[in-house]
């Protein structure tokens, strides 16, 4: 009869890994276009960046300034727009901390270098260093922001696009002034005049982006409210202003489309493991392809003991079923020692208990006549101890084994 493999072909194997396949080729395709993607959008620098050309940037506002004759000094960290603000005495100060680098203390030392500092796009610790008073306003729902206020940028900006974040700010809160409102107490443009200067919160960064500067009054109110001196330190901060207290992270080091990429896997992962890995319904039973008969495994058996002359071994397979069943005939436990079933053998049976440690333990058999000896010794034995535990007046000991006759090897 011929033999099936089990071994799967290369085609089997192949479809079984096929999804495998095409879930690795789609995680690697994302990986390489969001690589793509977040180069193209980061190449040319960060948001606000003053020499970034892309959407996000602020070139434009940035070189019409320069062309007005105002100078443009860009700086990365808090202790380069100080140096640049005291070189030059009176300046304009822009700030854009969107990744909030800088801590309570240093914004606090940053509302204090300028005299009139515009921050863009304030975070929670922005305004509760500078201007405590004032909260977030959520996302304009106005179809249009007017100025509406007595600041002079403002006034001459006239309108400024809608849709964008707002500041919130109650009614009447002294040393604030805030301009193109919304609903609730909400504005564009809030400005808190104090001892050290003034700082100008401006909600939404559009206002300075490049694609929104040449809508409705975008540029007039950035150019108002950044061009009022000579020299405008623009500053964006960067890790540079995070205190060192050990090695850069994994994190930081790695680009910021990893983390989303590593996501993304770990979910295709969890849900490719719930869809394989799904059970179909309960567990049934399969019937083996073929069928052994015990007397056949025994016949055989014997077969390979009496061919390989392991005589030792196929006497001792005989002792310990014999042993067993000599033990549970004479009411003894299944974890009772060979020694005491031994003791209990010779007692019921009135026979040494060396006799019985030999035919049990002790005899090797040297010879095909001797193990056949050894083997009818050990029969013996069982059928005196069954015998001997029997109670009287009953029949037959059922622990006794039929007489099948000897099987020939």
């Amino acid at each position: 009869m011929s033999r099936v493999s089990s071994t799967p072909t290369i085609r089997v194997a192949l479809r079984r890994s096929s999804f495998w396949v095409i879930a690795g080729v789609g995680a690697l395709l994302v990986a390489v276009i969001g690589f793509f993607v977040a180069g193209a959008g980061g190449s040319a620098g960060p948001r606000l960046g003053a020499e970034n050309p892309a959407p996000a940037g602020a070139m434009a506002v940035v070189e019409v300034l320069r062309q007005q004759g105002v100078t443009v000094v860009p700086v990365d960290t808090l202790d380069e727009a100080d140096a640049a603000i005291a070189k030059v005495g009176t300046a304009t100060l822009f700030v854009s901390d969107e990744s909030g680098y800088l801590s309570s203390e240093q914004l606090g030392r940053l509302g204090t270098l300028a005299s009139q500092t515009v921050i863009a796009d304030p975070d929670f610790l922005a305004l509760q260093a500078l201007a405590p008073e004032v909260g977030f306003g959520g996302v304009s729902t106005a179809d249009a922001l007017t100025a509406q206020c007595t600041v002079a940028a403002a006034e001459r900006a006239g309108t400024i696009s809608p849709g964008g974040k707002t500041l919130g700010l109650p009614a009447g809160t002294a040393g604030y002034t805030g301009c193109f409102p919304g609903d609730n107490n909400t504005y564009s443009v809030i400005e808190r005049v104090a001892d050290a200067g003034t700082i100008t919160l401006v909600a939404d960064t559009a206002v300075f982006a490049n694609d929104e500067i040449a809508t409705y009054g975008n540029a007039a109110l950035a150019l108002n409210l950044l061009g009022s001196t000579d020299t405008l330190v623009w500053y964006l901060p960067t890790l540079a202003d995070v205190p060192v207290t050990g090695p850069p992270s994994l994190g930081a080091l790695t680009p910021g489309w990893v983390t989303p990429v590593m996501l993304l896997l770990a979910a295709v992962s969890i849900a490719a493991m719930v869809w394989r890995g799904r059970r179909f319904g309960p567990l049934v039973a399969e019937n083996l392809p073929v069928v052994v008969r015990a007397n056949e495994t025994m016949e055989g058996r014997a077969r390979l003991y009496a061919r390989g002359n392991a005589r030792l071994r196929a006497i001792d397979a005989i002792r310990i079923g014999a042993v067993g069943r000599m033990a549970q005939a004479a009411g003894l436990p299944r974890s009772a020692p060979l020694d005491q079933v031994i003791r209990t053998v010779a007692s019921l049976t009135s026979r040494p208990p060396d006799q019985v440690h030999a035919v049990l333990v002790g005899e090797v058999p040297g010879s095909d006549a001797a193990m056949m000896a050894l083997s009818d010794a050990v029969d013996e034995l069982e059928r005196a101890t069954s015998l001997a535990a029997r109670p009287p007046g009953t029949g037959p000991s059922p622990t006794a084994p039929p007489s099948t006759g000897r099987m020939e090897p």
